[in-house]
């Protein structure tokens, strides 16, 4: 079960919310490019269209798109921001970078509807709150700039092709944790999802995926607590959160083969999330008094796969 190299383009659009594990659930080459016995009974598919989809053929896809996302994690205030991507698969392994999230697995991908075993590293440039000038909101901005804090870890994870509509949709469920190794939140966040992704057609497909984050005590009071000296300069009160579950994020995506199929040339690729902080981070003067628990993005952009 190859990935297929449009997908992590479709990712991009909502990878400043949505949980990085999901980077590597993308579903199989096949999927959206079936062999070439199976587009007989779907649809018209050339020998080099079949033969792309063959396992073991390297791949690169680079793109890029537009995400309004808010101005911080839980802002009621949103911004564009330009997002770029890209994605390659060499011997059945497969690299992602989204954004601001880079990932791997290391395990090479089988074919056919079977089960897909997944490991490797991830790491996340954490930039909430890193640019006073993007925040609009005045009490927020007087908290100061935080330094961007590089989170590195790995995940692992399980998927199923072949469950529901054909023998190409796929199941994955995956669990990363990454850790901030620059000293900037201290702490570390555990990251379950789930995710499921089936083909349309060998030019079209959907795709829903759910995710959450566990965060420590260090990195809430970084990023969602108000010092004494921090209630002076923004007029928000004191608060000084615990850890526990920081959210609990939900999305979808779709994506449309403007050249060719979904597996070589030109792809479109849409996608939103929905994301509701919970607990103590909901509580939050930065998001009870100056944002909202509840936190919107959408996207668009354009894949190209050599």
């Amino acid at each position: 079960m190859r990935h297929a190299p449009f997908l992590p383009i479709a990712f991009a659009v909502t990878a400043l919310v949505a949980t990085p594990a999901l980077a590597q659930d993308a579903p199989p080459a096949e999927a959206v490019n079936p062999p070439a016995e199976e587009a007989a009974r779907t649809g018209p598919a050339s020998a080099e269209v079949a033969a792309a989809a063959e396992e073991g053929a390297a791949r690169l896809t680079i793109g890029g798109g537009v995400a309004y996302i808010p101005d911080y994690e839980g802002s009621n205030e949103e911004r564009w921001t330009p997002l770029p991507a890209a994605n390659g698969t060499i011997s059945g392994m497969s690299f992602t970078v989204l954004g601001n999230r880079a990932s791997m697995d290391l395990l090479p991908n089988p074919t056919g509807p079977t089960w897909d075993f997944q490991f490797g590293p991830v790491a996340v440039l954490n930039l909430n709150r890193t640019n006073i000038d993007a925040i609009e909101d005045p009490r927020v901005a007087a908290l100061g700039e935080i330094d961007t804090a590089v989170e590195v870890g790995g995940y692992v994870g399980i998927g199923k092709t072949g469950l529901i509509t054909s023998d190409y949709d796929k199941l994955s469920i995956s669990v990363s944790y990454r850790h901030d190794v620059t000293k900037i939140h201290k702490s570390g966040i555990w990251s379950p999802s789930i995710n499921y992704t089936t083909p349309l057609s060998t030019k079209a497909l959907v795709g829903i995926f759910a995710s959450a984050e566990f965060v420590e005590d260090e990195y809430a009071r970084t990023y969602f607590g108000v010092t004494p000296a921090g209630s002076v300069a923004s007029g928000l009160p004191v608060f000084t959160p615990e850890g526990g579950q920081k959210d609990i994020t939900f999305g979808g995506l779709f994506t449309y083969a403007l050249t060719g199929d979904l597996t070589k040339g030109l792809a479109l690729v849409t996608g939103f999330t929905y994301k509701k902080l919970l607990g103590d981070f909901a509580d939050s003067p930065l998001v009870a008094i100056a944002g909202s628990r509840h936190n919107w993005t959408f996207g668009a952009g354009l894949a190209l796969t050599f």
